[in-house]
Protein backbone atom coordinates (compact mmCIF):
# COMPACT_ATOMS: atom_id res chain seq x y z
CA UNK A 1 0.00 0.00 0.00
CA UNK A 2 1.44 3.20 -1.38
CA UNK A 3 1.35 5.94 0.83
CA UNK A 4 1.45 9.50 -0.46
CA UNK A 5 4.02 11.48 2.72
CA UNK A 6 4.87 14.73 0.11
CA UNK A 7 1.66 16.83 0.17
CA UNK A 8 1.93 19.60 -2.41
CA UNK A 9 2.67 22.03 -0.02
CA UNK A 10 5.34 21.75 2.09
CA UNK A 11 6.57 23.46 5.39
CA UNK A 12 9.69 25.85 4.72
CA UNK A 13 10.89 24.34 8.15
CA UNK A 14 10.78 20.97 7.07
CA UNK A 15 13.70 22.30 4.78
CA UNK A 16 16.20 22.95 8.11
CA UNK A 17 14.90 19.33 9.52
CA UNK A 18 15.61 17.73 6.05
CA UNK A 19 19.23 19.94 5.82
CA UNK A 20 20.35 19.28 9.27
CA UNK A 21 19.16 15.30 9.01
CA UNK A 22 17.62 13.74 6.62
CA UNK A 23 15.91 10.99 9.18
CA UNK A 24 14.94 13.45 11.91
CA UNK A 25 12.84 15.31 8.85
CA UNK A 26 11.60 11.43 8.04
CA UNK A 27 10.66 10.82 11.74
CA UNK A 28 9.11 14.06 12.06
CA UNK A 29 7.32 15.22 8.94
CA UNK A 30 6.36 11.44 7.56
CA UNK A 31 6.43 9.39 10.95
CA UNK A 32 4.65 12.29 13.01
CA UNK A 33 7.28 12.06 15.53
CA UNK A 34 7.55 15.13 18.11
CA UNK A 35 9.31 15.21 21.84
CA UNK A 36 10.27 18.21 23.70
CA UNK A 37 13.84 18.85 24.99
CA UNK A 38 15.47 22.04 26.58
CA UNK A 39 16.41 23.58 23.06
CA UNK A 40 12.26 23.11 21.66
CA UNK A 41 11.29 24.76 24.66
CA UNK A 42 13.67 27.65 24.47
CA UNK A 43 12.62 27.85 20.40
CA UNK A 44 9.32 28.42 21.06
CA UNK A 45 10.26 30.99 24.09
CA UNK A 46 12.33 32.94 21.05
CA UNK A 47 9.23 32.55 19.03
CA UNK A 48 6.69 33.69 21.42
CA UNK A 49 6.50 37.54 20.02
CA UNK A 50 6.44 36.96 16.75
CA UNK A 51 3.66 33.99 16.88
CA UNK A 52 1.20 36.33 18.60
CA UNK A 53 1.18 38.18 15.64
CA UNK A 54 1.06 41.85 14.71
CA UNK A 55 1.65 44.50 12.12
CA UNK A 56 0.18 44.00 8.30
CA UNK A 57 2.13 43.41 5.40
CA UNK A 58 0.30 45.25 2.47
CA UNK A 59 -0.37 43.67 -1.07
CA UNK A 60 2.98 43.87 -3.27
CA UNK A 61 1.33 46.83 -5.43
CA UNK A 62 0.94 49.11 -1.79
CA UNK A 63 2.98 51.76 -0.27
CA UNK A 64 5.54 49.38 1.03
CA UNK A 65 8.04 52.49 2.37
CA UNK A 66 7.83 51.05 6.11
CA UNK A 67 5.69 47.92 7.57
CA UNK A 68 6.88 45.23 9.79
CA UNK A 69 4.29 42.16 9.30
CA UNK A 70 4.52 39.02 11.90
CA UNK A 71 3.61 35.52 11.95
CA UNK A 72 2.97 35.82 8.11
CA UNK A 73 1.48 32.55 6.90
CA UNK A 74 1.91 32.84 2.72
CA UNK A 75 2.14 29.48 0.27
CA UNK A 76 3.72 29.59 -2.96
CA UNK A 77 1.77 26.16 -5.07
CA UNK A 78 4.40 27.00 -8.15
CA UNK A 79 7.43 26.54 -5.75
CA UNK A 80 5.39 23.34 -3.98
CA UNK A 81 6.24 25.20 -0.20
CA UNK A 82 4.09 27.04 2.87
CA UNK A 83 5.88 29.26 5.48
CA UNK A 84 5.19 30.97 8.35
CA UNK A 85 7.19 33.82 8.01
CA UNK A 86 8.40 35.41 11.69
CA UNK A 87 9.13 39.12 10.41
CA UNK A 88 8.32 41.08 7.61
CA UNK A 89 10.54 43.57 7.28
CA UNK A 90 9.48 46.35 4.04
CA UNK A 91 11.42 49.41 3.05
CA UNK A 92 11.25 51.31 -0.08
CA UNK A 93 9.74 48.78 -1.80
CA UNK A 94 11.33 45.65 -0.50
CA UNK A 95 10.46 43.28 1.34
CA UNK A 96 13.05 40.95 4.00
CA UNK A 97 11.84 37.86 5.72
CA UNK A 98 13.14 37.65 9.06
CA UNK A 99 14.08 34.43 10.98
CA UNK A 100 14.63 34.29 14.41
CA UNK A 101 17.36 31.47 15.80
CA UNK A 102 18.08 29.81 19.09
CA UNK A 103 21.59 29.97 19.62
CA UNK A 104 24.74 31.64 17.68
CA UNK A 105 25.87 32.30 13.82
CA UNK A 106 28.83 29.43 12.51
CA UNK A 107 32.40 30.23 14.20
CA UNK A 108 33.49 32.14 10.87
CA UNK A 109 29.89 34.64 11.09
CA UNK A 110 27.85 32.80 8.70
CA UNK A 111 24.42 31.09 8.84
CA UNK A 112 24.40 27.23 9.18
CA UNK A 113 22.97 25.52 6.15
CA UNK A 114 19.86 24.78 7.79
CA UNK A 115 18.58 28.11 8.44
CA UNK A 116 20.21 29.30 5.21
CA UNK A 117 17.88 27.07 3.17
CA UNK A 118 14.76 27.64 5.50
CA UNK A 119 15.69 32.07 4.89
CA UNK A 120 15.61 31.70 1.00
CA UNK A 121 12.70 29.45 0.54
CA UNK A 122 10.57 32.29 2.76
CA UNK A 123 12.22 34.42 -0.12
CA UNK A 124 11.11 33.04 -2.61
CA UNK A 125 7.50 32.14 -1.69
CA UNK A 126 7.30 36.04 -0.75
CA UNK A 127 8.49 36.28 -4.53
CA UNK A 128 6.14 33.82 -5.94
CA UNK A 129 3.48 35.96 -3.83
CA UNK A 130 4.63 39.46 -5.91
CA UNK A 131 6.92 40.95 -3.41
CA UNK A 132 10.28 42.04 -4.45
CA UNK A 133 12.78 40.27 -2.30
CA UNK A 134 17.02 40.68 -2.59
CA UNK A 135 17.93 39.36 0.79
CA UNK A 136 16.77 37.49 3.81
CA UNK A 137 17.91 37.91 7.67
CA UNK A 138 18.85 35.62 9.96
CA UNK A 139 18.48 36.72 13.58
CA UNK A 140 20.14 35.34 17.13
CA UNK A 141 18.41 36.90 20.01
CA UNK A 142 20.49 35.45 22.47
CA UNK A 143 23.99 36.35 20.55
CA UNK A 144 22.49 39.86 19.85
CA UNK A 145 23.87 39.09 16.15
CA UNK A 146 22.05 39.95 12.76
CA UNK A 147 22.90 38.12 9.48
CA UNK A 148 21.65 39.57 6.00
CA UNK A 149 21.90 37.04 3.28
CA UNK A 150 21.65 37.76 -0.28
CA UNK A 151 18.97 35.70 -2.15
CA UNK A 152 21.49 34.79 -5.11
CA UNK A 153 20.65 32.34 -8.16
CA UNK A 154 23.29 29.51 -6.90
CA UNK A 155 21.20 29.81 -3.08
CA UNK A 156 17.52 29.38 -5.07
CA UNK A 157 19.14 25.98 -7.31
CA UNK A 158 20.32 24.83 -3.67
CA UNK A 159 16.90 25.48 -2.33
CA UNK A 160 15.43 23.45 -5.18
CA UNK A 161 17.76 20.65 -4.90
CA UNK A 162 17.06 20.36 -1.55
CA UNK A 163 13.32 20.86 -2.26
CA UNK A 164 13.84 17.37 -4.23
CA UNK A 165 15.74 15.40 -1.93
CA UNK A 166 13.35 16.38 0.63
CA UNK A 167 10.72 14.73 -1.59
CA UNK A 168 12.09 11.96 -2.29
CA UNK A 169 12.89 11.28 1.18
CA UNK A 170 9.89 11.45 2.27
CA UNK A 171 8.44 8.76 -0.25
CA UNK A 172 10.65 6.16 0.75
CA UNK A 173 12.11 4.31 3.42
CA UNK A 174 13.47 6.09 6.68
CA UNK A 175 17.21 7.06 5.84
CA UNK A 176 19.67 5.57 8.32
CA UNK A 177 20.52 7.59 11.68
CA UNK A 178 24.16 9.69 11.31
CA UNK A 179 26.58 7.55 12.60
CA UNK A 180 28.62 8.73 16.12
CA UNK A 181 27.22 12.30 15.29
CA UNK A 182 27.56 14.85 17.25
CA UNK A 183 24.68 16.72 16.09
CA UNK A 184 22.85 13.71 18.01
CA UNK A 185 22.87 14.40 21.65
CA UNK A 186 21.23 17.59 21.17
CA UNK A 187 18.47 16.03 18.93
CA UNK A 188 15.35 16.06 20.74
CA UNK A 189 13.89 13.08 18.83
CA UNK A 190 17.40 10.97 19.97
CA UNK A 191 15.07 8.71 22.63
CA UNK A 192 13.17 7.72 19.18
CA UNK A 193 15.94 7.57 16.48
CA UNK A 194 18.45 5.29 18.45
CA UNK A 195 21.26 6.18 15.95
CA UNK A 196 23.88 4.80 18.25
CA UNK A 197 21.59 1.32 19.29
CA UNK A 198 20.49 1.01 16.12
CA UNK A 199 24.08 0.83 14.44
CA UNK A 200 24.94 -1.63 17.16
CA UNK A 201 22.13 -3.94 15.85
CA UNK A 202 23.42 -3.34 12.11
CA UNK A 203 27.23 -4.19 12.66
CA UNK A 204 28.48 -0.70 11.57
CA UNK A 205 31.20 0.12 12.36
CA UNK A 206 30.29 2.84 15.36
CA UNK A 207 31.88 4.08 18.66
CA UNK A 208 30.21 2.14 21.81
CA UNK A 209 26.73 3.58 21.76
CA UNK A 210 26.35 7.06 23.96
CA UNK A 211 23.33 7.10 26.46
CA UNK A 212 21.97 9.52 24.17
CA UNK A 213 18.36 8.87 25.93
CA UNK A 214 17.27 10.01 29.42
CA UNK A 215 17.97 7.21 32.22
CA UNK A 216 14.48 8.01 33.49
CA UNK A 217 11.09 10.08 32.63
CA UNK A 218 10.05 12.75 34.78
CA UNK A 219 6.15 11.70 33.96
CA UNK A 220 4.54 9.22 36.26
CA UNK A 221 1.85 6.55 36.10
CA UNK A 222 -1.30 8.11 38.38
CA UNK A 223 -3.22 5.36 40.13
CA UNK A 224 -6.81 5.84 41.46
CA UNK A 225 -7.82 3.17 43.59
CA UNK A 226 -10.44 5.13 46.14
CA UNK A 227 -13.81 3.90 45.77
CA UNK A 228 -15.93 6.67 45.01
CA UNK A 229 -13.17 9.26 43.99
CA UNK A 230 -13.68 11.46 40.98
CA UNK A 231 -10.69 12.58 38.64
CA UNK A 232 -11.09 16.53 37.38
CA UNK A 233 -9.50 19.13 36.20
CA UNK A 234 -9.30 22.62 38.12
CA UNK A 235 -7.16 25.50 37.65
CA UNK A 236 -5.00 23.64 35.00
CA UNK A 237 -4.23 20.84 37.44
CA UNK A 238 -5.52 17.20 37.97
CA UNK A 239 -7.03 16.84 41.12
CA UNK A 240 -8.64 13.63 42.50
CA UNK A 241 -11.53 14.39 44.95
CA UNK A 242 -14.28 12.74 47.49
CA UNK A 243 -16.85 13.85 49.04
CA UNK A 244 -15.36 17.64 48.46
CA UNK A 245 -12.03 16.41 50.13
CA UNK A 246 -8.81 16.55 47.45
CA UNK A 247 -6.84 13.54 48.15
CA UNK A 248 -4.34 14.24 45.32
CA UNK A 249 -3.33 17.09 42.90
CA UNK A 250 -0.70 17.11 39.86
CA UNK A 251 -0.12 18.79 36.80
CA UNK A 252 -1.24 17.21 33.62
CA UNK A 253 2.97 16.99 32.37
CA UNK A 254 4.16 14.93 35.24
CA UNK A 255 1.36 12.53 34.71
CA UNK A 256 2.85 9.54 31.85
CA UNK A 257 -0.98 7.60 31.88
CA UNK A 258 -3.51 7.19 34.51
CA UNK A 259 -5.33 3.80 36.07
CA UNK A 260 -8.58 3.79 37.55
CA UNK A 261 -9.54 0.81 39.66
CA UNK A 262 -13.23 -0.20 40.39
CA UNK A 263 -15.90 2.90 40.88
CA UNK A 264 -13.89 5.98 40.08
CA UNK A 265 -14.98 8.37 37.50
CA UNK A 266 -13.54 10.90 35.24
CA UNK A 267 -15.11 14.51 34.64
CA UNK A 268 -15.57 15.18 30.82
CA UNK A 269 -12.73 18.00 30.67
CA UNK A 270 -10.40 15.54 32.26
CA UNK A 271 -11.11 13.25 29.53
CA UNK A 272 -10.99 15.50 26.80
CA UNK A 273 -7.99 17.06 28.54
CA UNK A 274 -5.76 13.73 29.03
CA UNK A 275 -6.77 12.60 25.36
CA UNK A 276 -5.59 15.98 23.75
CA UNK A 277 -2.03 15.42 25.52
CA UNK A 278 -1.80 12.00 24.72
CA UNK A 279 -2.33 10.31 28.52
CA UNK A 280 -3.71 6.99 28.37
CA UNK A 281 -6.42 6.13 30.90
CA UNK A 282 -7.00 2.06 31.55
CA UNK A 283 -9.88 0.78 33.44
CA UNK A 284 -9.66 -1.68 35.32
CA UNK A 285 -11.72 -3.84 38.00
CA UNK A 286 -11.53 -3.50 41.38
CA UNK A 287 -9.38 -6.84 41.52
CA UNK A 288 -7.07 -5.70 38.83
CA UNK A 289 -8.15 -6.75 35.48
CA UNK A 290 -7.69 -4.27 32.36
CA UNK A 291 -11.24 -3.78 30.85
CA UNK A 292 -10.73 -1.14 28.63
CA UNK A 293 -8.28 1.93 27.55
CA UNK A 294 -9.70 5.30 26.35
CA UNK A 295 -6.87 7.55 24.43
CA UNK A 296 -7.00 10.16 21.77
CA UNK A 297 -6.99 9.43 18.06
CA UNK A 298 -3.65 7.46 18.26
CA UNK A 299 -0.27 7.81 16.85
CA UNK A 300 -0.68 9.07 13.19
CA UNK A 301 2.06 6.93 11.54
CA UNK A 302 0.07 4.81 9.63
CA UNK A 303 2.01 2.70 7.84
CA UNK A 304 4.41 1.37 11.23
CA UNK A 305 0.69 -0.59 11.97
CA UNK A 306 0.73 -1.67 8.39
CA UNK A 307 4.43 -3.32 8.76
CA UNK A 308 3.00 -4.66 12.25
CA UNK A 309 0.03 -6.25 10.72
CA UNK A 310 2.35 -7.78 8.07
CA UNK A 311 4.62 -9.50 10.54
CA UNK A 312 1.96 -10.42 12.63
CA UNK A 313 -0.06 -12.48 9.14
CA UNK A 314 3.35 -13.83 8.21
CA UNK A 315 4.11 -17.06 10.68
CA UNK A 316 7.29 -17.12 9.48
CA UNK A 317 8.88 -13.73 10.24
CA UNK A 318 6.61 -13.20 13.25
CA UNK A 319 7.68 -16.84 14.74
CA UNK A 320 11.38 -15.08 14.68
CA UNK A 321 10.50 -12.57 16.82
CA UNK A 322 8.17 -14.92 19.05
CA UNK A 323 11.26 -16.99 19.41
CA UNK A 324 13.89 -14.27 20.63
CA UNK A 325 10.62 -13.09 23.01
CA UNK A 326 10.27 -16.35 24.57
CA UNK A 327 14.24 -17.56 25.03
CA UNK A 328 14.61 -13.91 26.78
CA UNK A 329 11.78 -14.65 28.82
CA UNK A 330 12.83 -18.35 29.95
CA UNK A 331 16.52 -17.13 30.29
CA UNK A 332 15.56 -14.33 32.67
CA UNK A 333 13.38 -16.72 34.76
CA UNK A 334 16.82 -18.83 35.30
CA UNK A 335 18.56 -15.33 36.01
CA UNK A 336 16.18 -15.19 38.74
CA UNK A 337 15.77 -18.68 40.15
CA UNK A 338 19.52 -18.47 40.53
CA UNK A 339 19.63 -14.92 42.31
CA UNK A 340 17.14 -15.35 44.99
CA UNK A 341 17.09 -19.02 45.28
CA UNK A 342 17.00 -20.36 48.99
CA UNK A 343 18.63 -23.69 48.44
CA UNK A 344 21.13 -24.63 45.95
CA UNK A 345 19.46 -25.63 42.50
CA UNK A 346 20.71 -27.42 39.30
CA UNK A 347 18.55 -29.43 37.72
CA UNK A 348 15.98 -26.30 37.10
CA UNK A 349 18.66 -23.90 35.81
CA UNK A 350 19.89 -26.48 33.41
CA UNK A 351 16.59 -27.20 32.22
CA UNK A 352 15.73 -23.72 32.18
CA UNK A 353 18.45 -23.12 30.15
CA UNK A 354 17.97 -26.06 27.30
CA UNK A 355 14.45 -24.59 27.15
CA UNK A 356 15.59 -20.77 25.86
CA UNK A 357 18.26 -22.55 23.21
CA UNK A 358 15.32 -24.80 22.54
CA UNK A 359 12.92 -21.87 22.15
CA UNK A 360 14.84 -19.96 20.11
CA UNK A 361 15.07 -22.47 17.53
CA UNK A 362 10.96 -23.63 17.62
CA UNK A 363 10.04 -24.86 14.27
CA UNK A 364 6.29 -23.55 14.63
CA UNK A 365 4.25 -21.44 16.78
CA UNK A 366 2.85 -24.77 18.35
CA UNK A 367 6.46 -26.26 19.58
CA UNK A 368 7.44 -22.99 20.87
CA UNK A 369 4.20 -22.70 22.84
CA UNK A 370 5.13 -25.68 24.23
CA UNK A 371 8.59 -25.30 25.14
CA UNK A 372 7.46 -21.66 27.09
CA UNK A 373 5.03 -23.63 29.03
CA UNK A 374 7.51 -26.54 29.74
CA UNK A 375 9.81 -23.42 30.95
CA UNK A 376 6.86 -22.10 33.26
CA UNK A 377 6.01 -25.00 35.01
CA UNK A 378 9.74 -25.63 35.81
CA UNK A 379 9.61 -21.70 36.99
CA UNK A 380 6.65 -22.21 39.29
CA UNK A 381 7.52 -25.36 40.45
CA UNK A 382 10.89 -23.80 41.90
CA UNK A 383 9.56 -20.61 43.05
CA UNK A 384 8.79 -20.98 46.70
CA UNK A 385 12.43 -21.38 46.79
CA UNK A 386 12.84 -17.67 46.64
CA UNK A 387 10.55 -16.88 49.27
CA UNK A 388 11.68 -16.51 52.91
CA UNK A 389 9.48 -19.44 55.40
CA UNK A 390 6.79 -19.49 52.68
CA UNK A 391 4.65 -21.99 54.64
CA UNK A 392 4.32 -19.07 57.30
CA UNK A 393 0.78 -17.39 57.07
CA UNK A 394 -0.44 -18.83 54.13
CA UNK A 395 2.26 -16.98 51.87
CA UNK A 396 2.55 -19.93 49.14
CA UNK A 397 2.26 -20.57 45.52
CA UNK A 398 0.31 -23.36 45.17
CA UNK A 399 0.83 -23.75 41.54
CA UNK A 400 0.44 -20.80 39.33
CA UNK A 401 -3.63 -19.82 38.16
CA UNK A 402 -5.13 -17.12 37.56
CA UNK A 403 -8.58 -16.59 36.91
CA UNK A 404 -9.20 -16.44 39.76
CA UNK A 405 -6.16 -16.41 41.92
CA UNK A 406 -6.31 -19.20 44.24
CA UNK A 407 -3.73 -18.44 46.88
CA UNK A 408 -1.84 -14.80 47.96
CA UNK A 409 0.71 -15.25 46.33
CA UNK A 410 -0.79 -15.94 42.95
CA UNK A 411 -2.75 -13.08 44.02
CA UNK A 412 -0.12 -10.56 43.89
CA UNK A 413 1.92 -12.20 40.70
CA UNK A 414 -1.58 -11.53 38.74
CA UNK A 415 -1.60 -8.14 40.06
CA UNK A 416 1.58 -7.17 39.41
CA UNK A 417 1.40 -8.74 35.96
CA UNK A 418 -1.85 -6.17 35.47
CA UNK A 419 0.78 -2.86 36.17
CA UNK A 420 3.34 -4.87 33.61
CA UNK A 421 0.85 -5.35 30.94
CA UNK A 422 -0.24 -1.43 31.57
CA UNK A 423 3.22 -0.55 31.19
CA UNK A 424 3.28 -2.17 28.08
CA UNK A 425 0.22 -0.91 26.26
CA UNK A 426 1.41 2.82 27.47
CA UNK A 427 5.03 1.88 25.99
CA UNK A 428 3.28 0.34 22.58
CA UNK A 429 0.90 3.67 22.34
CA UNK A 430 3.77 5.73 22.31
CA UNK A 431 5.39 4.24 19.88
CA UNK A 432 2.49 4.06 17.27
CA UNK A 433 1.94 -0.08 17.54
CA UNK A 434 -1.01 -1.53 17.92
CA UNK A 435 -1.71 -3.15 21.33
CA UNK A 436 -4.00 -5.82 20.69
CA UNK A 437 -1.97 -7.38 17.50
CA UNK A 438 0.81 -9.43 18.55
CA UNK A 439 3.58 -12.12 17.27
CA UNK A 440 3.47 -14.61 20.27
CA UNK A 441 0.00 -14.15 21.28
CA UNK A 442 -2.54 -14.43 18.63
CA UNK A 443 -5.02 -11.86 18.61
CA UNK A 444 -8.66 -12.56 20.64
CA UNK A 445 -11.72 -10.54 21.55
CA UNK A 446 -9.96 -7.79 24.32
CA UNK A 447 -6.66 -9.22 24.33
CA UNK A 448 -3.66 -6.84 24.67
CA UNK A 449 -1.42 -9.68 22.91
CA UNK A 450 1.42 -6.95 21.80
CA UNK A 451 1.05 -5.58 25.42
CA UNK A 452 1.21 -9.40 26.51
CA UNK A 453 4.50 -10.12 24.30
CA UNK A 454 6.34 -7.20 25.29
CA UNK A 455 5.99 -8.16 28.92
CA UNK A 456 6.94 -11.57 28.66
CA UNK A 457 10.69 -10.65 29.46
CA UNK A 458 9.76 -8.25 31.66
CA UNK A 459 7.68 -10.42 33.83
CA UNK A 460 10.48 -12.05 36.01
CA UNK A 461 12.50 -9.20 36.04
CA UNK A 462 9.70 -6.90 37.40
CA UNK A 463 6.58 -8.43 38.74
CA UNK A 464 8.03 -11.69 40.31
CA UNK A 465 10.70 -9.54 41.47
CA UNK A 466 8.81 -6.92 43.14
CA UNK A 467 6.04 -10.08 44.68
CA UNK A 468 9.57 -11.69 46.11
CA UNK A 469 10.87 -8.54 47.44
CA UNK A 470 6.92 -7.62 48.69
CA UNK A 471 6.33 -10.87 50.67
CA UNK A 472 10.05 -11.60 51.90
CA UNK A 473 10.36 -8.00 53.42
CA UNK A 474 6.94 -8.54 55.17
CA UNK A 475 5.01 -6.52 53.47
CA UNK A 476 2.42 -8.62 53.29
CA UNK A 477 0.23 -11.36 55.32
CA UNK A 478 -2.97 -13.06 54.79
CA UNK A 479 -5.31 -10.93 56.33
CA UNK A 480 -4.13 -8.51 53.66
CA UNK A 481 -6.33 -10.50 51.03
CA UNK A 482 -10.32 -10.36 50.79
CA UNK A 483 -11.22 -14.15 50.24
CA UNK A 484 -14.71 -14.97 48.22
CA UNK A 485 -15.30 -18.52 47.20
CA UNK A 486 -11.74 -19.55 47.15
CA UNK A 487 -10.74 -16.81 45.31
CA UNK A 488 -7.96 -14.00 46.92
CA UNK A 489 -8.01 -10.32 46.02
CA UNK A 490 -6.24 -7.82 47.56
CA UNK A 491 -7.30 -5.50 50.34
CA UNK A 492 -6.84 -1.57 49.53
CA UNK A 493 -3.64 -0.89 51.86
CA UNK A 494 -2.01 -4.19 50.76
CA UNK A 495 -2.70 -2.68 47.02
CA UNK A 496 -0.96 0.63 47.74
CA UNK A 497 1.82 -0.78 49.07
CA UNK A 498 2.38 -3.05 46.46
CA UNK A 499 1.69 -0.64 43.65
CA UNK A 500 4.81 1.48 45.63
CA UNK A 501 7.01 -1.53 45.45
CA UNK A 502 5.95 -2.16 41.92
CA UNK A 503 6.77 1.61 41.55
CA UNK A 504 10.31 1.84 42.92
CA UNK A 505 11.25 -1.20 41.13
CA UNK A 506 10.09 0.33 37.64
CA UNK A 507 12.26 3.65 38.89
CA UNK A 508 15.43 1.23 39.36
CA UNK A 509 18.12 1.58 36.94
CA UNK A 510 19.95 -1.45 35.40
CA UNK A 511 22.64 -1.68 32.61
CA UNK A 512 21.09 -2.74 29.53
CA UNK A 513 23.24 -6.06 28.39
CA UNK A 514 23.42 -4.86 24.81
CA UNK A 515 24.16 -1.08 24.73
CA UNK A 516 25.80 -0.67 28.27
CA UNK A 517 24.64 2.34 29.85
CA UNK A 518 22.30 2.66 32.71
CA UNK A 519 18.39 3.48 32.33
CA UNK A 520 15.32 2.91 34.64
CA UNK A 521 13.23 -0.39 33.54
CA UNK A 522 10.32 1.81 32.31
CA UNK A 523 12.90 3.70 29.89
CA UNK A 524 14.13 -0.26 28.52
CA UNK A 525 10.56 -0.95 27.98
CA UNK A 526 9.69 2.27 25.97
CA UNK A 527 13.18 0.99 24.27
CA UNK A 528 12.09 -2.50 23.44
CA UNK A 529 9.15 -1.89 22.19
CA UNK A 530 10.83 1.13 19.91
CA UNK A 531 13.33 -1.64 18.88
CA UNK A 532 10.29 -4.30 18.09
CA UNK A 533 9.02 -1.28 15.98
CA UNK A 534 11.81 -1.03 13.62
CA UNK A 535 12.08 -4.86 13.13
CA UNK A 536 8.36 -3.97 12.21
CA UNK A 537 9.69 -1.93 9.64
CA UNK A 538 12.43 -4.10 8.61
CA UNK A 539 15.15 -1.48 9.74
CA UNK A 540 17.11 -4.31 11.85
CA UNK A 541 16.25 -8.12 11.19
CA UNK A 542 15.70 -9.30 14.66
CA UNK A 543 14.94 -8.55 17.80
CA UNK A 544 17.18 -7.84 20.45
CA UNK A 545 15.11 -8.85 24.12
CA UNK A 546 16.22 -7.33 27.39
CA UNK A 547 18.57 -10.59 28.97
CA UNK A 548 20.07 -9.52 32.42
CA UNK A 549 23.13 -11.31 32.45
Amino acid sequence: MAIDNAPALVPARMLNEYAYCPRLFHLEWVQSEFADNTDTVEGRSIHRNVDAGGGRLPAPDADLDVAVARSVLLDAPLLGMVANIDLVEAAEGIVSPVERKKGKPRPDGGVWEPEELQIVAQALILRENGYTVERGVISYPQARARIDLEITDEREQRLRSALRGLRKTANGPCPPPLVDSPKCPRCSLVGICLPDETHLLLDTPAATPRRLITPRDDAMPLYVQEQGARVGLRAGRVEIRKDNEILASARPLDVSHVSVYGNVTISAPALRAFCEAGIPITHHTYGGWLTGITTGPGHRNAEIRIAQFAVAADRERSLTVAQAIVGGKVRNQRTLLRRNSREKIVDELHQLKNLATKAETATSAEELLGFEGSAARIYFGAFNLMLVAPSEDGMILNGRNRRPPRDPVNALLSFCYSLLVREAIAAISRVGLDPFVGVFHRPRYGRPALALDLAEEFRSLVADSVVVAFINNGQSASSDFIVRGGAYALGQAARRRLIETFERRMATEVTHPLFSYRASYRRIIELQARLLARVFVGEIDRYPPFVTR
